[in-house]
């Protein structure tokens, strides 16, 4: 059914606007809460009344919303997050990530009005990512990731390399028992040879 919604509801629209909803959601939902009217001439008629009040008032979020991606904008947001010595990430910087240290800052940014590429942050770095304002407004935000190497992941990068380190030394150790092995034969059958010679002669 076409309904005029009453008030802004963020997953349909705004004040005044026309829109198509199912019949259960406007009888269980909308109307019991006074969120929109059903669509007929009466109804038309008492927004067309409003239409310049209710201009205004988007006028003054789109003026609201132009300030917010001013000071988002001009905000560089920082954040450390534990990581491998190469600069990988544990863990990843998502949107909620992003929101909550906006939070931090002063700005309630919902997650889902931040868009990252990619979806998420894994590496240390500067990325780009946008907000999602009023309208078509958006705003362009940097943040730097930076990595810290915990104790247990140094520790665990250090006794890999002790390992590998380990290995190859016994690895050269092995070639070079083999070697010594396979002289000690050669010089062995040599003798032999020699002797063999001898006696024939």
């Amino acid at each position: 059914m076409k309904v005029i919604l009453n008030t802004d509801i963020k997953t349909l629209g705004e004040e005044g606007d026309i829109k198509n909803v199912a019949d259960g959601y406007f009888r269980n939902f909308l109307r019991p809460r006074r969120l929109a009217v059903p669509y007929n001439a009466a109804t038309v008629a008492f927004f067309e009344s409003r239409k310049a009040e209710i201009e205004a008032r988007k006028e003054q979020k789109r003026r609201d919303s132009a300030s917010l991606k001013e000071k988002l904008e001009a905000l560089h947001l920082e954040i450390t997050m534990p990581a491998s010595r190469n600069g990988k990430l544990f863990g990843a910087v998502s949107a909620q990530v992003i929101s909550d240290l906006l939070a931090k800052n002063g700005f309630e940014i919902e997650r889902k009005r931040i868009e990252i590429p990619g979806v998420s942050i894994k590496s240390v770095g500067n990325y780009h990512f946008s907000v999602k304002l009023y309208e078509a407004q958006t705003a362009q935000m940097l943040v730097s990731v930076k990595g810290e190497v915990s104790t247990e992941a140094k520790d665990a990068a250090d006794d890999k390399a002790k390992k590998a380190k380990a290995e190859n030394a016994d690895a050269a150790s092995a070639n070079e028992s083999a070697e010594a092995v396979a002289e000690k034969a050669s010089e062995s059958v040599s003798e032999e040879s020699v002797q063999s010679d001898g006696a024939e002669a």
